[in-house]
This record gives C-alpha cells, sequence and structure tokens, in this order.
C-alpha cells in the first residue's frame, strides 16, 4: 500500500510539472515578477516620468531586450525569452493609456463614502483655517490645532475657535511656519503641551529652522515656556522643516526633522541635526542610551532622511514608524531604529524635479531600505495607526494623507511588509494631517479650505 501511495503522490507531482508547462506565465505574471518592483504593479512609475526611449512597441521592446545600463535599466534578453519579451511590450503599450491612476477628477467630493462594507461619514470639527498642520485631542474632548500661519487654535465641542496667545514667532514662509502639537501622555497631571515650528534667527532674519517648545496653556495664553530643542544649523531656505512630535510607550519624546532641501549637506553627515529623527526626554534631556553618533549632536536616533512629515508611535507593536517625501517618487514607508542611516540622498528611488537621477543607486549596504516606497510620489503628511475598536475592517492599518493626490492613503501591514493598499476617501482633500483622537475616531487636517474633519463610520 505504502508503495501505491508513493507512487501516486510522484504521479500528482508529474501532472502538476506538466500543467505547468502547458500553461506559460501571463503577461502581468511576467511583468509582476520582473519589472513592478521599479516600475509599479500598474505602471504607475511613468505618471510623473518621461520615456526617454519612447512608449511604441517597438521602442519598448527594444528597452525590455538591450536595456540601458547607464539608466539603471538591465537588459532581459538573456532572462526572459523572446516570445516573453513580446508578452510583456505587448501588457506595456495597453496599459500606457490608462496607467494614471490617480486622476479623480470624475469623483464628486462627498460627506459620506464606502470602504468594502463600512460606510464613512465626514464630519466636520473645525473650519475657518489655513492650514491645519498640527492637531491633538485634550482629555475633555476639546482640540488643540495648530494653523501653519502661526495660530494656535482651540477648538470646543460647539466647534468653537478660541486663538490662543503667547505663541513663538514663526518663520510662515514657504512651508515654515507653526507645525506639529502634541500633549504629554500624562497632559492631566502636568498640563504640558509640545509645539514644533519654524524658528527665526535672532540675528539673522532671513535664516530660520526647526525648534521645539513647551509650555502650558492658561487662560488661552500659552506660558512657561521651555525651548527644549533647536536643530542646527539655521539655514536660508524655506522648506523641508519635517515635523512631527510623538511619545513612546515609555514617555521619550521623539522629533522628525528634515534636511532644508541641502541634498547632499546635512542628512548624510553627524555634525548637524538636519534629516534625522531625535530622542529625548520630556523635559528636553538627553537620555544616556541614545546611540551617541556625534559627541555634539546627542539626540540622534536615526539619520539620511529627506522630509520626514509622518512619525508615529504603533501602540499595538510598540514600534516606531516614518514617511517621508521622496523628490519626484521615492516617498517612503519606515520603521525607525535606533543608529541606523536610511539612506537620503545616497539612495532613492526617486529623481529631481528636473527629471535628472539623483542617487546612483536604490540599494547600498549599511543602508536601510524602505518598507514600502511609493512612485509616482503621494506626498505624504500625517500618519496614524488604527488602534480603536470603532474601525473593525481597518484595525491595525497604517493611514498616510497625501497632499498631491487628496485622498487617504490605507496600508494593511503584516510582517512589517505591506501586503495591500487602498485608495479611500477620494477628493476629500488636500491631506495634510491624519491622527487618532483619544476618542477613538480619526481626524483629518486637510487645506484648501482648511478644516479639520472626523471620520465616522455608520453603524
Amino acid at each position: 500500500m505504502r508503495i501505491i501511495k508513493y507512487r501516486i503522490l510522484f504521479l500528482f507531482l508529474i501532472l502538476s510539472l506538466l500543467e505547468t508547462e502547458a500553461k506559460p506565465p501571463k503577461a502581468n505574471q511576467i511583468f509582476q515578477q520582473y519589472c513592478a518592483s521599479c516600475h509599479g504593479q500598474t505602471i504607475e512609475a511613468f505618471v510623473d516620468r518621461k520615456w526617454l526611449h519612447g512608449n511604441t512597441k517597438p521602442e519598448i521592446l527594444k528597452s525590455i531586450s538591450e536595456g540601458y545600463v547607464a539608466a539603471s535599466m538591465p537588459a532581459w534578453k538573456g532572462v526572459l525569452k523572446p516570445a516573453q519579451i513580446q508578452l510583456v511590450a505587448d501588457y506595456m503599450t495597453k496599459s500606457i493609456k490608462k496607467v494614471d491612476t490617480y486622476k479623480f477628477d470624475k469623483i464628486k467630493k462627498t460627506d459620506s463614502y464606502v470602504s468594502g462594507t463600512m460606510k464613512i461619514k465626514i464630519d466636520t470639527v473645525a473650519s475657518g483655517l489655513e492650514s491645519p498642520w498640527g492637531l491633538t485631542q485634550l482629555p475633555n474632548g476639546d482640540f488643540l490645532v495648530t494653523d501653519r500661519s502661526g495660530i494656535l487654535y482651540k477648538v470646543d465641542k460647539n466647534k468653537n475657535k478660541t486663538a490662543v496667545s503667547g505663541i513663538p514667532a514663526v518663520m510662515a514662509v514657504g512651508q515654515g511656519g507653526l507645525l506639529d502639537i502634541e500633549i504629554h501622555p500624562k497632559y492631566a497631571e502636568n498640563g504640558w503641551v509640545y509645539i514644533s515650528y519654524s524658528k527665526i534667527h535672532a540675528d539673522d532674519k532671513k535664516l530660520a529652522t526647526t525648534a521645539l517648545v513647551r509650555g502650558k496653556i492658561q487662560n488661552n495664553t500659552f506660558v512657561e515656556q521651555q525651548e527644549l530643542f533647536v536643530a542646527l544649523p539655521y539655514t536660508a531656505t524655506q522648506y523641508h522643516y519635517g515635523s512631527r512630535i510623538i511619545f513612546d510607550e515609555k514617555g521619550m519624546l521623539f522629533l522628525s526633522v528634515g534636511e532644508r532641501g541641502k541634498h547632499f549637506e546635512y542628512a548624510q553627515k553627524m555634525d548637524n541635526d538636519l534629516g534625522k529623527v531625535h530622542r529625548m526626554f520630556d523635559d528636553g534631556r538627553i537620555p544616556t542610551d541614545n546611540p551617541v553618533l556625534d559627541p555634539e549632536h546627542k539626540t540622534v536616533y536615526s539619520w539620511g532622511h529627506r522630509n520626514p512629515q509622518g512619525l508615529v508611535f504603533n501602540s499595538l507593536t510598540k514600534e516606531i514608524w516614518e514617511t517621508e517625501h521622496g523628490p519626484r517618487g521615492g516617498d517612503e514607508i519606515n520603521l525607525i531604529k535606533p543608529s541606523l542611516n536610511y539612506g537620503w540622498p545616497t539612495i532613492s528611488y526617486g529623481i529631481n524635479y528636473d527629471g535628472k537621477p539623483i542617487a546612483e543607486a536604490t540599494e547600498k549596504e549599511g543602508l536601510q531600505q524602505p518598507v514600502h516606497y511609493y512612485v509616482p510620489s503621494i506626498a505624504p503628511s500625517g500618519l496614524a495607526f488604527v488602534n480603536s475598536d470603532k474601525y473593525p475592517a481597518w484595525k491595525g492599518n497604517l493611514l498616510i494623507g497625501s497632499l498631491r493626490f487628496n485622498y487617504l492613503e490605507r496600508v494593511e501591514i503584516v510582517n512589517n511588509k505591506v501586503v495591500n493598499s487602498y485608495k479611500e476617501l477620494l477628493n476629500v482633500g488636500r491631506m495634510r494631517n491624519v491622527k487618532m483622537g483619544s476618542d477613538g475616531y480619526i481626524y483629518l487636517g486637510v487645506e484648501d479650505p482648511g478644516l479639520v474633519l472626523r471620520v465616522r463610520p455608520v453603524n
């Protein structure tokens, strides 16, 4: 009987192999296996890229077969059979016509959406804002909202806005201004409020940098201010400040800082604070267990970042996640760990705005690969993990606001790998921030016009 059993199993194996041989891979399967990692699963990488070598079928056949080694395009004629190359060329030629999967012009903006089996209602929490950059919810349900123009608002349950006075002067030019806001994990006991902003140099008003201050709000005034951190050096550029503020489960404070648009000057060097994620105690003191990468900049936790405008602590897994802007393509989702170099600008999946490459490679030994990257760029700003039972279909998912395409990117992550992503709330607005409220609801900050919205599941 055992011999007969093994013979049957062997026969099934042979038949399986013959069936596989009889059914060659489809064009889409070949593309996904060999091409999608660079060109996107739906060829979306060509949304904002130029076809330097043509997009007709003969030109695509030549590109696939012979490659362009100088442009990091390998020759596939030694890997794929001629018939397979023909299949891929046909697939690409047809797919070009519908390559732009980010045009939502025909989809109307609404206050009701559907995600799978879940219906969602969008409620307005605050209006009349310019750019609601940061927001946090107080224990009593009220909100603190930073407007990039330099105003901090307190918003009550009746949607009434009250400006808080005493806020530090900000460089509200370009991408600068009043940035993120967060309350202390023990706010109910100590009342500390943390704000990041673009600080103006005391002697040269053309220079600015990312700074962190904490204080308390009493009688709608920001008092007892303490400057905890100033990123050095100041620069004259008016963009890439970062920044987000988070606390981990131990009460340690993390702050992300951009490289101020100086591609090759700061992010890969340790003698400055730019293009880094910083870690400190809640009062600005430097932890002794920080990875001391430079004796003068002991707050540096990780480095090689471009413009990190998303930072979140996942309370379910006790991990820190980050999103940062690439140039044209190359937006990244990163899992942040101490002392690691995340590569910018030595490696990148993006290109410069003039179409020329910035990095020589997308991978290099000793430099961290992103968990996921976007080509084309979605312009990620704001980041949250869904840790609330109010959204059972979304629980554990990562939410990213898209500034460029006006939607909410929902990402399923398994074993620290992105397994699926979804475009939610199409045309809801230019999304500046995504935040889980202490009440378990998802809140969004959008621009043009400036609104704070609540995402409410409809039972």
